[in-house]
Parts: C-alpha cells; structure tokens; sequence
C-alpha cells in the first residue's frame, strides 16, 4: 500500500511544493494531494518517476519511512537561526527542518553501537547562559567578549591562530554539514531538544575566511540565543540577533593576540597591509578592518579609503589568498562512516537497503561527496583467491 507520509517528507526535504512536484511528474496537483492523504495511489509509471526525483526506490513509498517513529518535537522550527540578510520564507525553512529529522534519525540508526565523547558544547552553553544570569548589569558587548574568550578556551583553539577551527567545533560536540542552502542563506544552526548541536554551511563561492565567519557566526547563536524563537522575530528583532552574533564571531576569531599583530601595521587603510595577518588567523580583509577601526587603531577616514580600495581591487568578490587558504570540510561524519564500515557494522549496500533509498540519496542526505560510498560499495564486491581455491 501506498504510503502517503513517505512522500510529503521526501517532498518538502527537497523543497518541492505540490504543484511543482506534480509538474515534473505530469500529473495535477489535486492527484500529489491525494497520493499524499491516502485517497488514491499513484500508478507504477507515476512512482517510477518519484523514485527517480528524489533518488530511492519504489519501495519507498510503501513503508513508513524512518520519520514515522521519530519524536517530531525533538527538532523545532522555530529554533533555526539562519546566518542571512533576510528571514527566510516559510517553505525553505520546513524544507530544512525536514532535512535536519532526517540526518537526526539516520544518526541515531547508525549510531547506536556507537559512543561519542562527552559534548563540550553542552557544557559551554550551560556555562554561557548561566554567566548570563548571574551578569545581567554589564554591557551586551561585554557579555559578549566573555563567552567568546570561554568558547576559545573550551575547544582548544589556539592563542595565537585559528587554524583546526571546523575540526576543533566537531570534536567538541557539533554535527557540521555543507550543503547548497541557496544564494541568501551562508548558513544555519540548532539545538535539538536532547542538546544536539548542528550546524549547516552552504557551500557557495566559500573561501576559508568566509567558512570561519560563518562557523564562529552559528557558534554564537547555539551559545547565546538557545531557546529564541527566531522565526517570531520582526526584522528589527532578528537584526539585533545576527548582530550579536557577528559580534561574537569578531570576538571569537580575532581576540587579543590578533590586536597585537594589528599594532604593528603601518598602512592602516590599504587592504593589502593585512594578507600576513588574514594568512595567519584565517578571516577576510573585510572583518580584520571592521575590527581594527572598532578598536580604534584606524580613523574613520582611513576607515572609509580602506573599503574604498576594497571596491576598487575588486576584493569584494575575492580577496587576496582567497584561493590559497584550504577550505575545510566537515570529517566527522565521514569517520563514523568508516568506523561502521570497516568494523562491519554496516555495509552502504546495508544502509541502502534498509532505506530503500539509492546512493545518490546519501549524499544528498550528508553532503558526502558520492565517491566515498561507491569505494566502500566496491570493497563488497567479492573474488575468489588462491587461498579459496583447492588443488585436487
């Protein structure tokens, strides 16, 4: 029997409204709806073509897909922050709520013989908020400072760089993805309700400054905006909470050792002064003058000529080593995948299986490029060898 369910999920992950679905499948929207609420079921060319859009297999659509067990409150909309210019609309946002309930329920299928650490990003934000509590008469801005200078310290970051910044935020406890979010959105990030921390990137034109500001951006907003519902704010609301979190992003990636190496620039307000220092710390031209001027080491005028001149070069597209510094990509995931798999816990022939979905589904899922599953599907594959084979 046709399970209705299974395709309004898949659908809305993949941000398909009725109307546009049942234009790429040749059918009228009233027949999606009714495939979906369980008045009709589709024919076998109709499913055919479903399986084909959303990368799985017919017998997907009939069985309950891995969402029908799950706790649907475990993961709230209204948690979502985006790192955007705009609220984004309602459709985007359920689609990306429903990518999060499926990557959180295939975690915890893939998990359960598996033991993280203990997460230190929970220990962080109980600290945060409870610093919060306890320091309500200093300043936003001081609040701030404090918790970005713990968060630094409490992930191991080093004093003097920001190199190993992704690796160091997953190991602490965060479950990073990348995928194509779209043109306005650079990334978002959540608490689960049993404190799991995730955060998404978007993968389009990002250099590694760019990456950075975004991760300390979401890092921000998991430690001082847990529980905000920010899809109530109105657009002034919603503006003094990126601000706040572009302020802990400045905080975090550019504290006190980087305003010493600051002091000894000459040429406060040309671009290029700064590459040694955006080589070393890892964030753009952009934030480091931003920052500089905050500090008072480059006057407003010379704060001006400086974007001037960033116009000008053209580095408001791209900066100096943009295409240098390595981009780093989330691994956690992909070591869990190699765990289960070299230990036989599962193979991807298991996984797609029990999904009834096809490899391509996977990555799209992850973000993983599909490259890694095929090797591993490939090591499956099995040969005879000469200790198989028996001389009469």
């Amino acid at each position: 029997m046709f399970v209705g369910k299974s395709l309004t999920n898949i659908r809305v992950m993949n941000e398909l409204s009725r109307g546009q679905l049942a234009e790429k499948v040749g059918v009228t929207e009233q027949a999606i709806w009714q495939y979906e609420n369980g008045y009709t079921s589709p024919k076998l060319a109709v499913v055919n073509q479903l399986k084909t859009i959303f990368d799985v297999k017919a017998s997907y659509f009939y069985r309950e897909d891995i969402l029908s067990k799950s706790n649907t409150e475990n993961i709230n909309v209204q948690h979502i922050a985006y790192r955007s210019e705009t609220v984004n609309s309602m459709s985007k946002t359920q689609s990306e709520l429903m990518h999060i309930r499926f990557l959180d329920e295939f975690l915890k299928r893939i998990e359960r013989k598996i033991n993280y650490p203990s997460n230190l990003l929970v220990k962080l934000r109980n600290e945060s908020l409870k610093f919060l509590r306890q320091n309500p008469e200093l300043k936003r801005e001081e609040q701030i400072h404090f918790i970005a200078d713990l968060a630094r310290r409490t992930i191991g970051l080093s004093e003097n760089s920001n190199q190993n910044f992704l690796f160091l935020l997953e190991k602490a406890g965060a479950f990073i993805f990348e995928k194509e979010i779209g043109d306005t959105i650079d990334a978002y990030s959540l608490w689960t309700e049993d404190d799991r921390p995730y955060i998404m990137l978007g993968t389009i034109k990002k250099s590694a400054s760019r990456r950075n500001f975004d991760l300390a951006h979401e890092l921000g907003h998991l430690l001082l905006h847990y529980k905000v519902e920010f899809n109530m704010q109105d657009k002034s609301s919603y503006r003094i909470l990126e601000d706040e979190a572009n302020s802990f992003a400045s905080a975090f990636l550019m504290p006190e050792e980087f305003q010493n190496d600051c002091r000894s620039i000459i040429k406060v307000s040309n671009p290029d002064a700064y590459c040694d220092i955006k080589e070393k710390w890892e964030v753009s031209l952009q934030a480091i003058a931003m920052k500089v001027y905050k500090l008072g080491l480059m006057e407003y005028q010379q704060y001006r000529y400086f974007f001037m001149s960033i116009n000008r070069k053209g580095y408001k597209i791209i900066e100096p080593l943009d295409d240098q510094i390595p981009v780093s990509r989330p691994t956690k995931l992909k070591s869990v995948f190699q765990l289960v798999f070299e230990k036989g816990i599962y193979t991807v022939s298991d996984l797609l299986e029990e999904l009834k979905v096809d490899q391509k589904f996977l990555t799209k899922l992850t973000g993983i490029e599909e490259a890694f599953f095929y090797s591993y599907r490939q090591k499956e594959r099995k040969s005879f060898t000469m200790s198989e084979l028996v001389v009469k």
